[in-house]
């Protein structure tokens, strides 16, 4: 019995010595509101990362089936990378260098998306309105295929697109840009991209810039929709981007409502009427204002 007691306390010793010795296995990766991004990863990609977290897709519904027939057409045109783009645009009735580019959320450029942007050109007369597509002509039906999508985004090839639809504007285009989840990320990045051209920028519940030297760039300032429910865009991230605005000396106009993040999807469970209601009537005067528009 000894003996056997002394060679199974042999065999414990070497184990654990080899467990020692071995590597950890790496946890599987888990997004929370609060993670840190991996080192150099930039707002747009640490956004892309919540795709991986299994609560934030779980709390997006597929959007119901919806068919956009109305004003618009698809247009093509050269990106900056030597390839080509398509968006979305309803043309302003009156020549016009004020465009507003719409950036759809993790679904892609949809019909849903088609609506918003022939709502916008209803309301904001004298503007041209370009629905852009950063998923180059994919579009998800399901949260999977859209975090998929969404993961895949390269910030070249987005950026490229943002470059290509700037100088389709022209060099004499006020910019501004909406957009929504994804898409609110990307909006800021537009404005950032556009440089002189930007004359306003609304971000839906969308990643903020953390760079304070890419801040101190923008030309405009910013309207900011944020959700107190919002579990990853949640008001840690919100205050720091209070914070780091004021610090780049540009002013930003925070807007929370209490409700959950997408709360202005119509598609979306955790939608609210009424309060999309009311940050649509903000952005639009938000719009109309840094737009000058008259009437």
């Amino acid at each position: 019995m000894k003996r056997i007691w002394t060679l199974c306390a042999a065999l414990l010793s070497v184990v654990s010595m080899a467990s020692a010795q071995a590597p950890a296995a790496a946890p599987a990766p888990k997004m929370t509101c609060c993670s840190r991004p991996t080192a150099g990863a930039n707002a747009t990609e640490a956004f892309a990362m919540l795709a991986t977290n299994e609560d934030f897709s779980g709390g997006h519904d597929a959007p119901l089936p919806y068919s956009y027939e109305g004003l618009g057409e698809t247009i093509e045109f050269k990106t900056t990378d030597g390839q080509t783009a398509k968006a979305f645009e309803i043309k302003s009735n009156v020549r016009s260098d004020k465009y507003l580019f719409v950036i759809h959320e993790w679904w892609g450029l949809n019909d849903y998306i088609r609506k918003e942007a022939a709502t916008y050109a209803k309301e904001l007369k004298g503007v041209n309105i370009i629905a852009l597509d950063l998923y180059d002509g994919q579009v998800a039906t399901t949260a999977d295929e859209a975090g998929k999508l969404m993961q895949a985004v390269k910030n070249e090839r987005a950026e490229a697109i943002i470059k290509g639809v700037l100088l389709y504007a022209g060099p004499n285009a006020k910019v501004s840009s909406v957009g929504w989840c994804f898409g609110g990320g990307w909006s800021l990045q537009t404005a950032l991209l556009a440089g002189p051209k930007a004359v306003g920028c609304v971000m839906y519940y969308g990643m903020p810039e953390k760079d304070v030297a890419k801040l101190k760039t923008l030309n405009t300032d910013v309207l900011g929709i944020f959700a107190t429910q919002d579990k990853w865009i949640n008001q840690e991230v919100v205050g720091q981007f209070r914070k780091d605005m004021a610090v780049a000396k540009k002013k930003v106009t925070v807007v929370n409502y209490d409700a959950d993040h997408a709360f202005a999807n119509p598609s979306n469970p955790k939608y609210s009427k009424e309060f999309a209601a009311q940050a649509h009537t903000l952005v639009v005067d938000y719009l109309r204002k840094n737009f000058k528009l008259k009437g």
